[in-house]
């Protein structure tokens, strides 16, 4: 079982108010609103799902990187969790 699994419902809420969050985008592009208040929604948008990815990347560090067995294991979980964070900030 994954690290998230203890707050898989949490996660889960959290990503429903993200979906609802791009739908809204969506009607605003239909409705023809303002350009500067579809941005500010998209950065909302953005900036919800980026808690979601630190709150899953805290998850990998505190279960699977904590409980790696083996420094091998424990080194590719690491360069995983380092890949993923380099991922983010490019984002």
């Amino acid at each position: 079982m994954y690290g998230y699994h203890e707050h898989k419902d949490e996660l889960r809420k959290r990503l429903r108010r993200v979906e609802g969050q791009v739908r809204g985008v969506q009607g605003m592009v239909e409705r023809d609103e303002y350009c500067i208040d579809i941005l500010t929604q998209i950065a909302a948008a953005e900036s919800a799902l980026k808690k979601v990815a630190v709150g899953l990347l805290e998850d990998h560090l505190r279960h699977c990187v904590a409980e790696a067995k083996g420094e091998e294991a424990l080194e590719a979980k690491v360069t995983e969790a380092s890949a993923a964070i380099e991922r983010l900030l490019r984002a």
